[in-house]
Formats: C-alpha cells, sequence, structure tokens
C-alpha cells in the first residue's frame, strides 16, 4: 500500500512514534494526515487535520469516523505501559493498558472497517512489540501478545474486501514512554521509516530491528527469555 496520494489516520499523534509517523507520512506524499490524539499536534501543515481522539471512549472513535470519512490507511499506534504486575498492580491499572492497548486497535478498526472497503480496501497497520514473544511480569507484554493475536484474525476477516493489515513489531525506541528504561533505544525516524517501508512492500509483518527478528526467529525454539534486552 503506498502512502503517496493518500490518507493516513495515526493514532497516538501528538509524540513519539505517533508523531515520526505523521512527519514520515507527509514526506512520503500523504494527500492528508489526520493527527489523531488526546493533545495538541506540534507541528503544522496544511495537510495535517488535528483530530480530538481517545481510543478507549467509543463515542471519540465514532466521532472520529464521521469526522475522517476518507482514510485510506490506519495506523493503530496509540498504547500505554501500566500495571507492573498481573497480580498485585490495581486492576484498573491493568484494564487501561488492555482497553488503549488491544480493545483500542479492533474498536478503531472496527469503526474504520467500512471506510477502508468503500475506498478500495487500503490498509491498516498495528504497532505490536518483540515482548509480544516474550512473557514479562505486568500488562504490556501479555497485551502486546493480545496484538500480536488481534492483528492476525483481524488480517483474515479483513482480506475479503482487501485490506492490507501489517503487524509491526520492534524492540524499545526512543519515547517518553521508555525514558526510564536504561536499555539500547532505536530511533523513532529508524522505525517508522522500516514500518512504512514494509508496508509500501505490501507485507504483512514488519520486524524492524535484529533484537526483535532474533526473537521471532528463536519462537519455535523456546530460548527467547535469553533474548530480552
Amino acid at each position: 500500500m503506498l502512502i503517496s496520494d493518500h490518507t493516513v489516520l495515526v493514532t497516538g499523534a501528538s509524540a513519539g512514534l505517533g508523531l515520526q509517523f505523521v512527519t514520515e507520512a507527509l514526506a512520503r506524499g500523504a494527500t492528508k494526515v489526520y493527527a489523531g490524539a488526546r493533545r495538541d499536534i506540534p507541528l503544522t501543515d496544511d495537510r495535517i487535520v488535528p483530530l480530538r481522539l481517545d481510543v478507549t471512549d467509543a463515542a471519540s472513535i465514532a466521532d472520529a469516523a464521521t469526522a475522517a470519512p476518507d482514510v485510506d490507511i490506519l495506523i493503530n499506534n496509540a498504547g500505554i505501559s501500566a500495571g507492573s504486575s498481573l497480580l498485585t498492580s490495581p486492576l484498573s491499572d491493568i484494564r487501561k493498558v488492555f482497553d488503549t492497548n488491544v480493545f483500542g486497535i479492533l474498536e478503531m478498526t472496527r469503526a474504520f472497517a467500512p471506510i477502508l472497503a468503500a475506498r478500495g480496501g487500503g490498509a491498516v497497520v498495528d504497532i505490536a512489540s518483540a515482548l509480544s514473544w516474550i512473557a514479562m511480569p505486568g500488562a504490556y507484554s501479555s497485551s502486546k501478545a493480545a496484538v500480536w493475536g488481534l492483528t492476525n484474525s483481524l488480517r483474515a476477516e479483513l482480506a475479503g474486501q482487501g485490506t492490507q493489515v501489517l503487524g509491526a513489531h520492534l524492540s524499545y525506541a526512543a519515547t517518553e514512554m521508555t525514558e526510564s528504561l536504561d536499555v539500547p533505544k532505536l530511533s523513532p525516524e529508524m522505525v517508522v521509516t522500516q514500518i512504512f517501508d514494509a508496508l509500501e512492500e505490501g507485507a504483512d509483518e514488519a520486524i524492524v530491528d535484529d533484537i526483535t527478528a532474533a526473537v521471532r526467529a528463536a519462537l519455535s525454539t523456546n530460548t527467547t527469555a535469553a533474548l530480552v534486552p
């Protein structure tokens, strides 16, 4: 799915990878980019349409689908990290992670699938993680494992309308979410470039970096725990 001359919607677009998705979509010739977020977007371009959007709020999603009836590419980027323990963290924190990272993707895709179909099929990009395949304590890795399964099932359901569904997996990117982590981090520019390249090549999956590639390759050997960065 080429980005040039198409309309893109990015969730979680006010910072981090989301902001870079907006910038790179414009650089690749997008006709329009809906920048969906709960905060203001620190970019100015005539092709950017700011969109107040909370992916955990059904009414907000419905309003977004009404306001953006010309979307060709949906990028489900919004995500959070909370709930460090599935056993002891407040259940409300764990539910918030799943509501954002998993059900936010599902509800956005359900809302925009008819729009994509009406415009010839289009594409959906879901941002997952290398942690989709590594069991770590807390809600984040388990939510990303759910995203992997959800993306695969949505791909099967959307195939009939010609919608490309790309699952993107990466290790740690240098964003607000990872500021406190003392680990090697990928630049947002590199991550988004790799994901958009995979999208434009028609791929089903984007494996962004070497760590993620090693984890993916190790799935059948049951040695992924040794590959945690």
